[in-house]
């Protein structure tokens, strides 16, 4: 019998979803404060994903 591994984790968002969550957190900001901790997480995860989808593409 064959079993399919479950993820540990959460999948990771396309870059263009990355992208579009950067998008949406740069312009939801309140009284001009910059989320620093929010947005370094979400670049983490665009460049994890451009590089995934560049790998894949070549």
């Amino acid at each position: 019998m064959h079993t399919t591994l479950q993820p540990a984790g959460p999948a990771r968002p396309s870059a263009s979803e990355a992208n579009e969550a950067i998008r949406h957190l740069v312009e939801t900001r309140v009284d001009d404060e910059w989320p620093s901790a929010a947005y370094e997480f979400l670049l983490e995860e665009w460049a994890a994903a451009s590089r995934a989808e560049l790998s894949a593409a070549q």
